[in-house]
């Protein structure tokens, strides 16, 4: 079973829906025994850090959420979620993240002749050894809407890069924690064969 985490974030019913489109079932939830019990959890989301996480921590998720990694459930964060995961953001200073992976999110510089939030297609650079992204082609275009962007701090942990101002880490792989900073949701064919890959792990 596939649990969907619930702390009140845009992007949940997308999300939902894509994998019912795939054949799951996935389940909507904030239940600790529920997420516990889950093959995979994926936790998706739009909005701001600091919001979210206080979400995080009024439902009880952020310990949740930290056995659920520990313990190798694959977990899958998507957009606010891939933030989530790091230790902090620019965007809310002085708010720890869930701290999955080590890592920081900061703002995308300005610069003349691009629009932040960072909205629409965009190609990425795929790590050869990433599970998440196997079949996916190099250069292959997803969709992404941010305004703040993951420096992971190890290298090995990026999965995806691409350039929008600067150069992005666009997906995190480590162990049995994955996340994109794009949305697989709404990335056609493209998004849909890496939430199968994510399915099938």
């Amino acid at each position: 079973m596939i649990a969907i985490v619930d702390y009140d974030a845009g992007n949940i019913k997308s999300v939902e829906k894509a994998l019912q489109f795939l054949g799951e079932e996935p389940k909507v939830t904030r239940e600790k025994e529920v997420l516990l019990q889950a093959d995979k959890v994926i936790v998706p989301g739009v909005g701001a850090f600091g919001d979210a996480m206080s979400k995080m921590h009024q439902y009880g998720l952020v310990e949740i959420l930290r056995e659920i990694a520990k313990k190798g459930t694959p977990i899958l964060g998507i957009c606010l979620g891939l933030q989530l995961f790091f230790e902090s953001s620019e965007e809310s200073p002085g708010v720890e993240g869930l701290g999955l992976l080590p890592g920081k999110i900061v703002r995308i510089p300005d610069k003349e002749g691009f629009k932040i939030p960072h909205m629409g297609w965009n190609s990425i650079g795929i790590n050869s050894s990433s599970r998440l992204l196997k079949g996916i082609e190099e250069g292959a275009y997803v969709y992404f809407v941010h305004s703040y962007y993951l420096q992971a701090a190890r290298e090995a942990d990026v999965a995806a890069t691409t350039d929008y101002v600067v150069n992005i880490h666009a997906a995190a792989e480590h162990e049995n924690i994955f996340a994109t900073q794009f949305h697989p949701e709404k990335s056609g064919d493209i998004g849909l064969q890496i939430l199968k890959n994510f399915i099938e792990l």
